[in-house]
């Protein structure tokens, strides 16, 4: 049975276009800056099956641009992250795995997804994520190149094939001349969610 808030979408989306949203599940590697943003923006477009990896806890440095709260600080990123979405959508199907992704456990973690949307700081997962799907059927949208302030239109939608896309600068990584700041995280995050919507719904 459909809650207030899935009603309410029907004045934005169509009703067959939520039908297909609603079927189906997005895969987040990692709960972090830009993972919990596309999490929270596509769960407000109508999306409603996740599975959602990450090992971190919150801290109160992740505060100036993740999606959790004060009194979260020292809860598990996934545990936050679910009530966080749920208290938009309660009806949400969330799995939430608290672990390291590797190489024995990436295909079991997001066998079931349609998307996946790889949302690490360390280059080496990013490569894991994309060298292990770029070959299937599933959506793969990476980051690179975010960080820092200004020049935000340099933020790019990189169509790599017809299933992987890179949104970023491609040169901008996050270091102490350029730290990971609000805007360009939520902008990054913006246009993965924004990439979901579009592959699933044209």
């Amino acid at each position: 049975m459909k809650n207030e808030f899935e009603k309410a979408l029907t004045f934005y989306i169509d009703k067959n276009q939520l039908k297909k949203i609603e079927k189906i599940t997005i895969g987040i590697a990692g709960a972090g800056g830009l993972g919990s943003n596309v999490a929270f923006n596509l769960v407000r477009s109508g999306f409603c099956n996740f599975i959602i990896a990450d090992f971190d806890i919150v801290s109160y440095s992740n505060l100036n641009r993740q999606f959790f709260f004060y009194n979260q600080v020292g809860e598990k990123k996934v545990s936050a992250l679910c009530k966080n979405l749920l208290s938009i959508n309660p009806n949400l199907n969330i799995k939430t795995y608290d672990q390291k992704i590797n190489q024995n456990n990436i295909r079991k973690i997001f066998k079931n997804t349609d998307a996946i949307i790889e949302a690490f700081d360390k280059p080496k997962y990013k490569k894991l994520i994309i060298e292990t799907y770029i070959n299937s059927n599933k959506l793969i949208i990476a980051a690179s190149g975010i960080a820092g302030f200004g020049k935000s239109d340099e933020i790019k939608t990189h169509k790599i094939k017809n299933n992987l896309y890179i949104i970023g600068d491609l040169k901008t990584e996050a270091n102490q001349t350029n730290p990971p700041l609000s805007p360009k995280v939520n902008i990054a995050a913006a246009k993965q969610a924004d990439i979901v919507l579009e592959y699933f719904l044209s």
